[in-house]
């Protein structure tokens, strides 16, 4: 065979490996916060600009009907593990449960097991210590604000998406765990990051996770994306925050151009949870936190040009946030987790215009609360709340249904018309719920002593609250009120040994007297130890205390209504000690 041919032959393969997905398709997830569906100017949004989301809009195979959970770190524990958030561990967004359980194998280690360098940009919320961090979950880089958004209680203290108006003015992200400055706005820098791992990993395929804190409060966006909108009646901080992702989204989408990425780089945009301040809402009832469908139906648009796509269709079949992974598996040829059993459904089919799709059911709910309860009624707490979806009825509450066909706005309750519907939704509920509550009271432990991560810093942020309630300090604001509350957290003691528990009212790095009190007090299991000091002039108390191995409560209070927001426990040496 002469060279000629031989050349041919090569080239041949070469193209058809692209052309048929032989080549591991890139991946990049771009997942926006608060983002409702009707902020993009192609879903009907006749104020928002939008240009670059419009863009690939036209270019994807958009899922019409595609549900998330109605807040965020659920959500994002469901893309992660492909299972319900619940299943996952996680069902609020903060009070101790929105710490993702660790034995669950994520969508970052199936990628890396896989043979993907890994990168996350942004928006964690899934845990800020070992083995919750997003480096110990899969990732090889992250570069990342802690919490649930910039400014809340486990960020770094006095962060403010960056001082827009000032070029030279830097918040503290964390490269893993060490601290580091960057200069720009927020989303700005998690785009930049991103772009940077892609031109570096550009030979090799690569997952990248770009979670964006915007559009989440507070409302902080530069002038010039914010002042087109003001006067028309629209939240115009909000809608500039969304115009500056879309810039961004611009940016990376010429980048892949540029570095010839776009062929076989899979795309994914979608949002985590119904808009915050909708003003157009597509027609939908409610907003972020409700069951409605304005709650929790988010835009999903996915292209590949290699992968021989159905791009610039709709796909209207009923879809969410768990059946990424396992479609994701099959569309790169992933290796599938071991003994992880998937709520999700693969759905490449309908990706390449195939119509075939069983009418399923999906559960959506709420669980503002410590531990998750039936929703049986109206009668029951606000913040409890369900749905059971299928492609034509919302069975929601308990005692409504709605024919999301004829009245997508979710105005017309017509239960009483469709005994048999609703009977038959409800003990669909009834079967999920018995299949996905057997850890209702298993809470995930924060593993202190280990030598993965010593110190560990605690925060208020993830307190089990002592009232039972959904709320605890969880932002940077309610710490300088001083918010009166106090909680516990869950904890595993990995090494028998001698700690130092250090209790602050204010974070290291923006020190300040301890403020409430004067005899601080901590317990530990059923020991409890006690401590004086001058809450005008210290800043610290430190106690050293030997603790044994094992799971345990840990808690902490300067007085009796104020718990020490950060608390800091390194473990000194590591000793036997005998039991009792």
């Amino acid at each position: 065979m002469n060279l000629i041919k031989i050349t041919i032959i090569l080239l041949f393969v070469g193209l058809s490996t692209v052309a048929f997905g032989a080549t591991k398709p890139n991946v990049i997830i771009i997942i926006t916060d608060d983002q409702g569906y009707g902020e993009i100017a192609a879903h009907g949004n006749n104020i928002i600009k939008t240009p670059n989301l419009d863009a690939l809009h036209q270019q994807s195979v958009r899922l019409t009907d595609f549900h998330v959970a109605p807040k965020c770190a659920p959500t994002r524990a469901a893309l992660m593990t492909g299972t319900y958030p619940r299943r996952a561990g996680v069902w609020h967004t903060v009070a101790g449960v929105s710490l993702m359980r660790p034995e669950m194998p994520t969508m970052a280690e199936v990628f890396s097991d896989s043979g993907y360098r890994t990168a996350m940009f942004g928006k964690w919320h899934l845990g800020e210590s070992y083995p919750l961090r997003p480096h110990d979950r899969g990732f090889d880089e992250v570069f990342w604000h802690k919490g649930g958004g910039v400014g809340q209680t486990p960020d770094y203290f006095g962060n403010d998406y960056g001082q827009f108006n000032d070029n030279t003015s830097k918040d503290t992200y964390f490269r893993k765990d060490t601290p580091e400055l960057a200069e720009g706005y927020v989303t700005d820098v998690w785009f930049r990051e991103a772009v940077d791992f892609i031109e570096k990993n550009k030979e090799k395929p690569f997952f990248v996770w770009l979670a964006t804190n915007a559009a989440h409060t507070p409302y902080h966006v530069d002038r010039k994306y914010s002042d087109p909108y003001e006067g028309k009646g629209v939240n115009a901080k909000f809608y500039g925050m969304i115009t500056n992702i879309d810039d961004n989204v611009g940016y990376l989408m010429r980048t892949a151009d540029r570095l010839s990425l776009s062929e076989n780089t899979i795309v994914i945009f979608m949002s985590d949870n119904g808009s915050s301040a909708p003003t157009f809402n597509a027609g939908m009832r409610s907003i972020k936190s409700s069951v409605y469908d304005g709650g929790h139906r988010v835009p999903f648009f996915i292209r590949w040009p290699a992968g021989k796509l159905n791009h610039g269709s709709d796909v209207p079949q009923l879809t969410s946030h768990f059946d990424v992974l396992p479609t994701l598996i099959n569309l790169a040829q992933l290796k599938e987790p071991a003994k992880a059993k998937l709520d999700g459904m693969d759905f490449s089919s309908l990706l390449m215009g195939q119509s075939d799709w069983p009418d399923r059911k999906i559960v959506v709910e709420v669980q503002s609360i410590q531990v998750p309860k039936k929703y049986n009624g109206p009668s029951v707490e606000k913040n409890i709340g369900n749905v059971v979806m299928t492609s034509r009825w919302r069975w929601a509450n308990y005692h409504e249904l709605y024919d999301i066909k004829a009245d997508p706005g979710q105005q017309h309750n017509i239960a009483k018309a469709h005994p048999d519907i609703m009977a038959e939704l409800e003990q669909a509920y009834e079967t999920w719920w018995t299949d996905v509550s057997s850890r209702n009271h298993d809470y995930v432990e924060m593993i202190l002593g280990d030598d993965q991560e010593n110190p560990v810093l605690l925060t208020c942020h993830d307190w089990h609250p002592d009232d039972g309630g959904e709320i605890t300090p969880w932002n940077q604001r309610m710490i300088k009120e001083g918010q009166a509350k106090t909680g516990w957290w869950s904890v595993n003691i990995a090494h028998s040994g001698k700690y130092r528990i250090s209790l602050r009212r204010w974070p290291k790095e923006a020190p300040g007297p301890l403020q409430f009190g004067h005899l601080a007090k901590l317990k530990i299991g059923e020991k409890v130890y006690t401590k004086a000091f001058n809450a005008r002039t210290d800043t610290v108390v430190n106690f050293e205390v030997d603790l044994e191995h094992g799971s345990s409560k840990l808690q902490s209070w300067l007085d009796e209504e104020h718990g020490a927001y950060f608390v800091d426990v390194e473990r000194i040496s590591q000793i036997a000690i005998a039991a009792n």
